[in-house]
């Protein structure tokens, strides 16, 4: 049976809040780097700070859809579901 996957919405407001707690540093060589606590193995470096923060997203919403589909737990966020299901009206 296909692992069930979050709505577009879902996932995207997911991502937003796990974005709030990146953390993101400028390294030796000048690069910037991120990660995000609690989410381990994802992690983002780029020229800059935007490209940085943009990868960062990418990755995490890689990292997420691939421990859905493995059956991994994703990390819990405050007052995110990330299977709620969507409203019909």
């Amino acid at each position: 049976m296909p692992a069930m996957m979050p709505t577009d919405e879902a996932l995207a407001e997911y991502i937003k809040v796990a974005m709030e707690g990146a953390v993101f540093e400028i390294l030796g060589d000048g690069t910037h780097y991120a990660e995000i606590p609690g989410f381990q193995g994802a992690w983002a470096n780029a020229d800059t700070y935007e490209d940085c923060r943009r990868e960062m997203a990418e990755v995490l919403e890689g990292w997420i859809i691939l421990g859905i589909e493995l059956g991994h737990p994703t990390p819990e966020l405050p007052g995110i579901d990330l299977f709620a299901k969507e409203k019909i009206t």
